[in-house]
């Protein structure tokens, strides 16, 4: 069995460096060869792979072209039965690749199968989810889903009622650590370039499971996740209050894939969910103080940025330039 694994790079040479070192430790009974598409870091990411991992086959771009380009551009030169997507920063446990090509193959039907997501304290990340809607949009939001974390309703966006410790079938799973049939690659495609960053995957596992293909959550394989990295280097750009988004990339990301796999009446259900929830939280926070400025700067912000996702994608039918 021959697998591909494909990391796309932007300035996180050191976190670079020990998600390889973690994949070089972690072994496998297969033939695994890697890639690293590089998308123009400023760092010394390029010249730490060719010193330190000379078995690694790197592409090095002369610009950024997004997450989902990079690694079609891998794709093109790959000949396994699997493509592993890994994160920079993730480190991958020993013994992960094996277990998760094993179910693979024990379950044929299964294109995507995600691997379990921790951060390094060990505390479990989204690592199983449904797609995205305007309700699930104001209970994440509105923080409901983490409140009511056991309730099988308001939780059930990322499946947090869910103890994780059984494969488990899903909607879709993230890109930080994702194993991929060849053969269903062949049939739908991969990535959809026109979303430079965030909701790529989402849109991939869509398209699988209308194709007939099933994606599934599997806690065998595991990996320790840093979250945000490569965005966190964008000091010009504003990231959502979790820290780990860019908030302009993801707005724009979210009306396209709305716009393209649902329609304009379910783009403006989901925008208008997040404006309204936004500008009812800036009169709430209409008080004196400190605390209530900055809430009601982060809320006037997310506004600013959905009207402004909004032009930039031309109601969520255009991607903007590459790079964003």
């Amino acid at each position: 069995m021959k697998l591909a694994v494909i990391i796309v790079s932007y300035n996180t040479s050191q976190l670079l460096h020990a998600c390889l070192t973690s994949l070089v430790n972690a072994g496998s009974a297969h033939e695994v060869e890697i890639f690293v598409v590089d998308n123009d870091s400023r760092d010394d990411s390029v010249a730490m792979v060719r010193r330190h991992f000379p078995q690694v086959r790197l592409i090095a771009n002369g610009q950024n072209l997004g997450f989902a380009a990079a690694n079609n551009q891998a794709y093109k030169e790959i000949s396994g039965d699997y493509l592993v997507l890994l994160n920079p920063d993730a480190q991958l446990k020993p013994g992960s690749l094996d277990r998760i090509v094993d179910f693979m193959e024990a379950n044929p039907r299964v294109g995507i199968c995600g691997g379990r997501v921790v951060n390094p304290q060990g505390q479990l990340e989204p690592s199983a989810r449904r797609f995205p809607n305007s309700l699930f949009k104001f209970l994440i939001i509105s923080g409901l889903s983490d409140r009511f974390a056991s309730s099988r309703f308001l939780a059930r966006a990322d499946y947090k009622y869910f103890d994780h410790q059984t494969p488990l079938e899903v909607d879709w799973v993230p890109g930080t650590f994702t194993i991929l049939r060849r053969a269903m690659l062949e049939q739908i495609g991969f990535f959809d370039e026109r979303f430079f960053l965030y909701y790529e995957e989402t849109d991939l596992c869509l398209r699988a499971r209308r194709a007939g293909w099933q994606v599934y959550f599997f806690p065998g394989a595991e990996v320790v996740h840093i979250g945000g990295a490569c965005s966190k280097t964008r000091k010009d750009l504003q990231l959502d209050l979790g820290g780990s988004q860019l908030l302009k990339f993801r707005l724009r990301s979210e009306l396209l894939y709305f716009r393209k796999n649902f329609g304009l009446a379910s783009m403006l259900a989901n925008a208008g969910v997040e404006m309204a929830f936004h500008l009812l939280r800036c009169l709430v926070n209409l008080w004196p103080g400190e605390e209530y400025r900055r809430k009601r700067q982060y809320s006037l912000a997310i506004v600013r940025h959905c009207l402004q996702a909004l032009r930039d994608t031309s109601w969520g039918l255009l991607s903007p330039a590459t790079p964003w």
